[in-house]
């Protein structure tokens, strides 16, 4: 571990003995501490886990300049050495590092023993009876924390010589104790289980450094495993028994008859789950089955157990027309019955149709009968969007469960059956982007007699994580469903509306209008379009409209490669709206190029991210998707610092390069649920798994005000004609009609 990042010339080195821990996180290992290199009192960061006052230490790291603690180490590797005098080792055992001795038994202990006192805890533990208090029982506790606390050390030397980093060191460790070494050099595979997490394709090298062979149980098992694992990015909580096989066999260079053994066997041990759906054995790993099995075994029971239905119906939406002014549609009405009486109601449709004003009116109503309604969306921009039409709080369904994170970095919600959402009713919007495991968590906070008003356009792209939830939940029939698709005299006028409900219909858009809000750009050559999305967004916008390409201004792509993907485009986008300039300091963090006053994107949620506004206020948590702009870099503190909104974020640049991206152009997958003035969208040749309908429609549905179509006609057609729905293999619905016959 240190040989290998000592040959970084970058790199400098430090030593000295530990004074004080300042900080640690348990979950990571992350530690500020100090030590004395014998001139002065360093401070040192990074993972250092297990590493106890009185122990020398060895890093190797670079100064950094922290904005409010000062200048730092930062530790990329490091080196533990056992205390070397009677002085270091009474610091070290009176820090509490060894379960057992206190600074008063320390100081007897180190009284009687002197420099050789840890030799004496670890090999004559029986030496420590002469000392009033410990007993030979003690006595051999004292010694096996002490051969623990430096068994962890022999074995995160012996796992970085295969390239295992400190943290993935002490996941192994937490998972499997003393053992890990063993356990690692017997089964090189066990480091792709849940709660170690390397991937696969690190394991087979390990393992293939070890001479294993191709045919090895261990490496079978794991590449099934890792076959399931990889499809749930592609949507499948579950795929058939009979595309397994040869995925796996394939990817390992096997018989499929040797992977189908394994697989009969992982399923009859409980680490996968075999299940009849429509009369086809689905595999699903237990953890999404379980989920969706939860999922329908609730909704079933909602709907047994329904809200109580509220009285007079008909007069309350009489009322309210007569308050407004205005009269409902046919469908908009029977969707407000249905919330207010049924307790469970699935309102779809896609723009111009009425679903705000019909929730709002859902809203009005149960609060007029004495509700308590929250509302919540899976984003916090589609949050936020949700408050902004509805002029009331909501929140992320995150934020509104109260996420904290376990050791494994894994999301644990507050809000479950032991602690319920204290509500009568709940508004969830952009259902389509809601996966599973997500929807599961919601419906364990639900607490009974609860109403649930579900709010998603079905023709929108699904969600990035594993699940079909909307669609599945409309195809078991289990739920009252209201879709809207009466497109209002007033949204008649938007050709972004109507042309959004053309394609959806299978039809052309009018590209021909050179009036209203959406126009199509002719522009055949690559280059040429790439040039012109440009000028669109730098000049010909911000001239004509007064948008800004900041905040106004939002270019959509299908994909991200090619000339005319988010990483082409970003990078000229940067070129041209925020070019170099003498001052304007810039990095290259993960590969992307960063500059001052560049419009970025959080890309991940990081629930412990902090930020502050103006007026003094702070908190935590910037979520995927919030847009913003890099106000400085700062090397010597090793920090950007960004403003999202009225909120300012501190990113320390080691993370992040994994948390931003540039956002001049974002795919259409990372524009859902959110809304923006003007919309670009280029129109160039790609892969059909790209250019499809459903893409087309989210695409163009983002534009509030404004939609520019440029490129190639012929593309166009080509996407309204791929009407291919993305194929997901899910139980959900199975498992609901199921739950329907035995209720």
């Amino acid at each position: 571990m240190l040989e290998r990042t000592m040959q970084e010339e970058q790199l400098l080195e430090l030593s000295g003995p530990v004074e004080q821990i300042v900080f640690r996180n348990e979950k990571n290992g992350y530690t500020i501490l100090e030590i004395n290199d014998g001139q002065e009192l360093v401070t040192v960061v990074g993972s250092l886990p297990w590493v106890s006052v009185g122990e020398e230490l060895q890093v190797m790291g670079k100064w950094v300049k922290h904005p409010s603690f000062g200048r730092q180490f930062r530790a990329e590797a490091f080196q533990r050495y056992k205390p070397a005098t009677a002085a270091a080792v009474l610091k070290y055992l009176s820090s509490g590092a060894v379960k057992g001795i206190g600074p008063a038994l320390a100081a007897k202990i180190v009284e009687r023993f002197g420099e050789e006192t840890l030799n004496v805890l670890e090999k004559e533990p029986d030496k420590l009876c002469i000392i009033k208090g410990i007993t030979l029982s003690k006595a051999k506790s004292i010694q096996d924390e002490i051969c623990k606390s430096y068994g962890i050390r022999e074995t995160m030397l012996a796992l970085g010589g295969y390239g295992i980093t400190p943290e993935e060191s002490l996941r192994l460790w937490k998972r499997y104790g003393s053992g890990c070494k063993e356990r690692v050099e017997e089964n090189p595979y066990c480091l792709c289980e849940e709660g170690v997490d390397i991937d696969f394709a690190r394991a087979d090298a390990i393992a293939a450094a070890m001479e294993r062979p191709q045919e090895d149980g261990g490496r079978i098992r794991a590449g099934i495993v890792y076959v399931l694992k990889h499809n749930l990015k592609n949507g499948h909580t579950c795929l058939p028994a009979e595309k397994v096989c040869p995925a796996a066999a394939s990817l390992l260079g096997v018989e499929e008859e040797l992977v189908s053994g394994y697989l009969q066997e992982l399923c009859a041990e409980g680490s996968l789950v075999a299940f009849s759906v429509q009369e086809r054995e689905m595999v699903f790993l237990p953890r999404y089955f379980r989920a969706e099995l939860y999922i329908a075994e609730r909704i079933t029971l909602a709907l047994r157990f329904p809200a109580q239905p509220v009285r007079k119906v008909d007069h309350a939406i009489a009322q309210l027309e007569k308050e407004f002014s205005m009269q409902y549609a046919p469908l908009q009405k029977k969707a407000i019955e249905e919330a207010l009486c049924s307790g469970m109601l699935i309102l779809t449709g896609g723009p111009g149709t009425g679903k705000t004003t019909t929730l709002n009116a859902v809203i009005r109503l149960l609060e007029n009968h004495g509700e308590k309604v929250f509302l919540a969306a899976p984003t916090g921009r589609a949050a936020k969007r949700m408050s902004e039409l509805t002029g009331r709080e909501a929140k992320t369904i995150h934020r509104l469960l109260q996420v904290a994170w376990d050791e494994e970095d894994h999301p644990v919600f507050s809000k479950n059956e032991k602690d319920l959402l204290e509500c009568d009713a709940i508004v969830l919007d952009e259902l389509s982007m809601v996966d599973v495991c997500l929807f599961e968590a919601l419906l364990r906070a639900m607490p009974m007699g609860c109403r649930l008003i579900l709010v998603g356009d079905c023709d929108q792209l699904p969600s990035v994580g594993p699940g079909n939830v909307l669609g599945d939940l409309i195809a078991s029939g289990r739920i009252p469903v209201v879709q809207l698709n009466q497109v209002f005299r007033q949204s008649m006028t938007s050709l972004i509306v109507t042309n959004a409900h053309r394609i959806v219909s299978g039809q052309m858009p009018d590209l021909s209008s050179r009036k209203g809000d959406f126009f199509f750009l002719s522009c055949p050559q690559a280059q040429e379009l790439s040039h012109l999305v440009v000028d669109l967004c730098q000049r010909r916008l911000p001239a004509s409209y007064g948008y800004s390409p900041y905040t106004d201004i939002q270019v959509l792509s299908p994909g991200r490669k090619g000339e005319l993907g988010t990483n082409a485009l970003n990078r000229k986008l940067q070129e041209a709206i925020n070019p170099p300039e003498k001052g304007k300091k810039e990095i290259t963090l993960a590969g992307k190029l960063f500059r001052e006053g560049d419009k970025v994107m959080q890309i991940k949620n990081d629930y412990d991210l902090p930020w502050s506004k103006a007026d003094g206020e702070m908190g935590e948590g910037v979520f995927n998707g919030d847009l913003g702009v890099l106000l400085e870099i700062d090397r010597r503190g090793s920090t950007f610092t960004v403003q999202m909104d009225d909120r300012q974020v501190v990113y320390e640049m080691e993370t992040a390069g994994n948390e931003l991206e540039l956002a001049y152009a974002m795919t259409v997958h990372k524009s859902q649920g959110s809304e923006f003035p003007a919309v670009i969208l280029p129109m160039f040749p790609g892969p059909s798994q790209l250019y499809y309908r459903n893409l087309l429609y989210t695409a163009i549905t983002r534009a509030k005000h404004l939609l520019i179509l440029a490129g190639i006609p012929d593309v166009v057609g080509q996407m309204v004609e791929n009407n291919r729905k993305t194929r997901r293999y899910s139980g959900l619905a199975c498992f609901l009609r199921k739950g329907e016959e035995e209720a």
